[in-house]
């Protein structure tokens, strides 16, 4: 009766454990990214996503978020190092 009651437990345990889901890959350019992101809040905010969905749509949503701050910190950097109305590339000091 252990041994069956062991067996029970350790399968439940197995599949409470279930394998982390592959990363998504990065966008292509800041404008998927953005379109991306719109369509995923779109969702989110629809409140038709089960619970799963919606904790890896919001975990998606903050990568996407952060790759176009990224995007757009680089082109800020770039802006500030213009001189005589040609853009140089910035090199982070």
């Amino acid at each position: 009766m252990a041994k069956a009651i062991a067996s029970t437990a350790s399968a439940g345990s197995a599949s409470a454990s279930a394998p982390a889901p592959a990363a998504s890959p990065p966008p292509a350019n800041y404008e998927a990214a953005l379109a991306e992101l719109e369509a995923l809040v779109g969702k989110l905010e629809s409140g038709d996503m089960p619970l799963a969905q919606l904790l890896t749509g919001y975990q998606r949503g903050a990568e996407l978020l952060a790759f176009c701050r990224d995007q757009l910190q680089t082109v800020e950097n770039q802006i500030k190092v213009l001189d005589d109305g040609v853009m140089k590339t910035w090199t982070p000091g």
